[in-house]
């Protein structure tokens, strides 16, 4: 048994259709989901806003099967990789995973948790404090509080991140 916390984010297509894929994908591990957030492009590539959540899920996998169900939902969305930080139909991140022995720390090739720039992504953190306020990640630095991370991030940045609406019922 592990838990997880995933961010799915998507820029081309149609987004919210993408990311309910998403939610429907891991319905039978879900714990929570974030609303929906605009957010702007992060890694200087010129593109649409992105809409993403944040999801904690919980079940019989480890963190490579988190991995490897996300990158399916990739492939049913027909995600490419053509640009680093470029457009994408669908993009499913392992953020962290947690299991019997604790947080799970890896740096693979494929796979690094906690994921190595989560703690300065704001798409990433905003909602995930969303669903839960007292989270916290592992860092380098050892153990840091969500809300310590999202108050640390340029406020310029931080703000841009802003909900949009709800995967229930009805376009965000």
């Amino acid at each position: 048994m592990s838990r997880a916390v995933l961010s799915a984010g998507s820029n081309v297509g149609d987004p919210t259709a993408h990311l309910r894929s998403v939610v429907e994908g891991f319905a039978d591990e879900l714990v929570a989901v974030s609303a929906v957030y605009s957010t702007p492009p992060w890694g200087g590539v010129e593109q649409d806003d992105f809409r993403n959540i944040t999801l904690v899920v919980d079940g019989p996998y480890d963190a490579r099967q988190w991995l490897e169900r996300g990158f399916e939902l990739e492939r049913a969305a027909e995600r490419t990789r053509e640009i680093r930080w470029g457009p994408r139909t669908l993009d499913v991140d392992v953020i962290t995973v947690s299991d019997s022995d604790g947080v799970v720390v890896t740096d693979g090739p494929d796979l690094t948790l906690p994921h190595p720039r989560a703690a300065q992504r704001a798409f990433v953190l905003v909602p995930w404090l969303e669903i839960e306020p007292d989270a916290t990640l592992w860092t380098p630095a050892g153990e840091r509080a969500v809300a310590d991370l999202v108050a640390g991030l340029d406020a310029a940045e931080r703000d841009a991140v802003q909900p949009v609406g709800r995967l229930t019922g009805g376009e965000p």
